[in-house]
C-alpha cells in the first residue's frame, strides 16, 4: 500500500485533482463571520474544517470549485444577496492567500495555475433559488466568475424539481428550459447534482453544451435520490458531460441512510438545521452517535461507486466532488481534503492505469469546462441575451 501511495502522489503531482464541490465559504459563514483571521486556512484548521492549505496541498488539489452554496431555505432578494456575500468572501480568500490560490475562469486559467504550482480556483453556485427567477440576475453572478449552477438544492424551486422534494413541475418548467439555454450562451455549466432525474433527463434534452454533475454518485449502487440513474450516466458521452463522484456517506453506503436519516431528525429536535456543521451541531451529533454507531463508509465505497460510473458513463466523463466543509461525515482515509491520494491508491490497486487517474482528476475537468467557453463563444455569435421572464414562459394556458 505504501508504494500504490507513493505513486498516487506521483501521479497527482502531475495531474492534480480538479474537486466539483467544496462548502468551506459556508462553513466560514456559519462558523466566523467570513473572519478569515479566525479562520486561517493558512495552517492546520482540522479542530474546524475539513479545508486547509497544507491539507490541499497534501491532498494533491490543483483546481477547486469553492461552492457559493446558500440555503434553500433563503428565498427572492435574501437568497441573491447572501450568493453575492459568498462571492465575495472566495474573492477575500483569493487576495488573503495569493501565493497558494489563482483566481480562475476559464480552462487555460486552470492549465496557467498547474503550471505556476498554485490551486486553480473557480466558483459553483448551488441552487436556482439564488437568481430569484431572474435571466438578468443569472448572468451577474457568471459576470463575476460564477461557472457553474446547480439548477436546485434539497427544495423544488418554481422552474426546477429537486431530488429530495414531491415532484413539481414535472422536470424543468419553460422557464427552465430557457435558464438552461441562457446558461449554455453565457458558458455557465448546468450542474445536475440535486435535481431530480426527471430535471437531468429534461436538462441534458435541452443543454448543447456539456452538462456537469459538481457530487454525486452511482443510483445503481446506493439508491438514494441524491445519486445518478444508470440511463443518465449513460448520456453522458453523446453530451460530453461530467459525473463528478461525492463522498457523503448518506449518499453512497446504504447502510448510513437509515442512520443519517434519524441524525437528522435529532439535530431538528435540538432546534438546529439538519445541514448545520457549527460546533454546537458536531456535539449534538458526536451524543447521538456515541449512543447510535454510526456505519461507516470507507475509500473502497468511493472506489466502488466510480468503478460503475467508469463503466456505464466512459473513462472521459467521470469526475471527483468530495463536498468537504458541506457535510458532517466522510469517509475513512478521505476525512479532508488531504485524503485523494488513499483515492487514487485504492484505484490503481484495482487495475486503473495512469491513463485513466490523470482524466479522472484533471483533464475530464478541464476539457468540460473549455468545451463550454467553445458552445458559449458560437452561440453568442448567433443570439443575444435572454430577457424572458417566469411569468411570460409558465403562464398557465387561457
Amino acid at each position: 500500500m505504501t508504494d500504490r501511495l507513493d505513486q498516487a502522489r506521483q501521479l497527482l503531482a502531475e495531474h492534480p485533482v480538479v474537486d466539483g464541490h467544496n462548502d468551506l465559504p459556508w462553513a466560514l459563514r456559519e462558523q466566523v463571520g467570513y473572519d478569515l483571521a479566525a479562520r486561517d486556512i493558512a495552517g492546520d484548521q482540522s479542530a474546524h474544517l475539513h479545508t486547509d492549505i497544507p491539507r490541499l496541498r497534501a491532498g494533491g488539489v490543483g483546481a477547486q470549485f469553492w461552492s457559493v452554496y446558500v440555503r434553500s431555505d433563503l428565498a427572492g432578494d435574501a437568497a441573491v444577496s447572501a450568493t453575492l456575500e459568498q462571492i465575495d468572501a472566495v474573492a477575500e480568500l483569493l487576495d488573503r492567500y495569493p501565493a497558494d490560490l489563482r483566481r480562475a475562469l476559464t480552462a487555460d486559467d486552470m492549465e496557467a495555475a498547474r503550471a505556476e504550482g498554485r490551486i486553480a480556483s473557480l466558483m459553483g453556485a448551488e441552487g436556482g433559488h439564488s437568481i430569484d427567477n431572474s435571466l438578468g440576475t443569472l448572468r451577474g453572478p457568471y459576470a463575476l466568475g460564477v461557472r457553474y449552477m446547480t439548477l436546485t438544492h434539497n427544495d423544488n424551486i418554481a422552474w426546477a424539481d429537486s431530488a429530495t422534494d414531491e415532484p413539481g413541475v414535472g422536470g424543468l418548467s419553460p422557464f427552465g428550459h430557457e435558464v438552461v439555454r441562457e446558461m449554455n450562451r453565457t458558458g455557465m455549466l448546468v450542474d445536475l447534482s440535486h435535481v431530480a432525474a426527471t430535471t437531468m433527463r429534461d436538462a441534458l434534452a435541452t443543454s448543447t453544451a456539456p452538462v456537469m454533475f459538481s457530487h454525486s454518485s452511482s443510483r445503481a449502487v446506493c439508491d438514494h435520490p441524491r445519486n445518478i440513474p444508470d440511463d443518465v450516466l449513460a448520456q453522458l458521452p453523446a453530451n460530453g458531460g461530467i459525473a463528478m463522484a461525492t463522498f457523503v456517506p448518506k449518499f453512497v453506503l446504504p447502510e448510513a441512510v437509515a442512520w443519517t436519516h434519524a441524525a437528522d431528525e435529532n439535530l431538528r429536535a435540538n432546534g438546529l438545521h439538519h445541514l448545520d456543521t457549527t460546533e454546537r451541531a458536531m456535539k449534538v451529533h458526536a451524543a447521538f452517535e456515541a449512543a447510535n454507531p454510526r456505519p461507516k463508509a470507507t475509500v473502497a465505497t468511493i472506489a466502488d461507486h466510480l468503478d460503475h460510473m467508469r463503466e456505464v458513463a466512459g473513462i472521459g466523463h467521470i469526475g471527483i466532488g468530495g463536498d468537504y466543509d458541506g457535510t458532517a461525515f466522510l469517509p475513512e482515509g478521505l476525512e479532508s481534503v488531504a485524503g485523494y491520494p488513499n483515492l487514487i491508491a485504492e484505484l490503481l490497486g484495482r487495475g486503473w492505469s495512469a491513463a485513466d487517474l490523470a482524466k479522472l482528476t484533471w483533464q475530464n475537468a478541464v476539457r468540460v469546462l473549455r468545451a463550454a467557453e467553445d458552445v458559449a463563444r458560437d452561440l453568442r455569435t448567433r443570439r443575444g441575451p435572454s430577457h424572458a421572464t417566469i411569468e411570460q414562459l409558465d403562464a398557465p394556458a387561457a
